[in-house]
């Protein structure tokens, strides 16, 4: 059988974690970026990049393309428990999963879309789903390979879905400049463009190995299989999970304490279930709360001995929110529980996908 391998990848992470926190940033030119003379840019939003920001620019030539951009430093905390929220999300749809960076993903859905009647359904539900559980955007790339997966992830976005079949290849991979395929960087596009190799098909037809050897070493023909199409990389799954969340969407806004006092101890019995299943505790736990008006509010607490119970759950949980001081009405309610270790030695590792 066929693998079917997605590449997820949130678009423009860094800036729409910070449009959770505060959604006044909606709509305006932000780059996440350090403010010293030296800093560049992490992440821009699509405003900014519509005038030409771009990661890794310096933020002094960022400000002189753009000079009303929103300098934010960043909250890196934050985007950490929402990556551990998009995961867990995706984990939901199948297993096998392996973690790229703090804001992508492959997953094999081999399985998962044999239940399909249209498998692109099953990435549209994804999207929307992520979308309205976590207001995360993301842009998902379907290939049979991982890195077919990657190269289509990033030809829509946002919020795109791409499918590069084998047959396609030819007219969706090839026409791309050498320097847009995943794995060669900027300093080695120029060097294969020397040789003559200016797109992607000029890669997969190059025959001088001599040549290729000079720019990519021991490396030459694994790139030019990838160039071809050629991937066999299986997806690698985490060995061990580290945090699991879970959340509800309100239908309607609560205001009500004893409301959400019964929401927070249902999503701590679940957080229970989920120690449970996989003999684990953590010494984390985060509480996730966004108002009506999509104002994400995080807080977060260590424990000194590794808890796993729905009432010790359900203690800091309540703790953290009193400490919030929220008085809006409340659409979204999470919890997330992190640094998870085993309970008992001699309980089976098991990873948190696998449930």
């Amino acid at each position: 059988m066929e693998r079917t391998i997605f590449h997820i990848d949130l678009n423009a992470f860094f800036a729409e974690a910070e449009i959770l926190l505060n959604p006044s940033l909606k709509g305006l030119p932000i780059a996440v970026s350090g403010l010293g003379r030296r800093s560049v840019v992490s992440t821009a939003s699509y405003e900014a990049r519509a005038m030409g920001v771009h990661s890794a620019m310096p933020t002094s030539e960022a400000l002189r393309l753009c000079p009303n951009l929103i300098l934010i430093p960043g909250h890196y905390d934050w985007y950490e428990q929402l990556s551990h929220q998009f995961l867990s999300y995706v984990g939901e749809y199948s297993p096998i999963m392996e973690q790229a960076s703090i804001d992508e993903c492959y997953v094999d859905m081999t399985s998962a879309i044999q239940n399909e009647m249209f498998p692109l359904d099953l990435a549209l539900r994804l999207q929307k789903g992520l979308l309205k559980r976590h207001n995360l955007k993301c842009s998902i790339g379907i290939a049979n390979n991982k890195f077919l997966a990657k190269m289509a992830s990033g030809m829509k976005k946002p919020m795109g879905i791409t499918v590069i079949r084998k047959e396609e290849i030819a007219v969706k991979l090839w026409p791309l400049p050498i320097g847009e395929m995943h794995g060669i960087g900027k300093k080695t596009a120029p060097q294969l463009e020397n040789l003559g190799i200016m797109t992607i098909g000029d890669l997969a037809e190059f025959e001088n190995m001599d040549q290729l050897r000079t720019v990519l070493g021991n490396q030459s023909i694994s790139y030019r299989n990838l160039a071809s199409g050629i991937d066999e990389s299986p997806v690698l799954e985490r060995e061990e999970s580290k945090s699991f969340s879970v959340s509800t969407t309100m239908n309607q806004n609560i205001e009500d304490y004893e409301d959400i006092r019964q929401i927070v101890m249902k999503l701590s019995t679940e957080c229970q279930e989920r120690c449970e299943q996989t003999a684990k505790a953590g010494t984390l736990i985060c509480l996730t709360v966004r108002t009506y008006d999509f104002k994400t509010i995080a807080k977060s607490r260590r424990t000194e001995n590794p808890i796993s119970t729905k009432e010790d759950i359900f203690q800091l949980a309540m703790l953290l929110f009193d400490e919030a001081e929220i008085s809006e009405p409340i659409r979204l309610l999470g919890i997330s529980l992190q640094h998870l270790k085993l309970k008992s030695l001699s309980l089976r590792q098991t990873s948190l996908f696998t449930i």
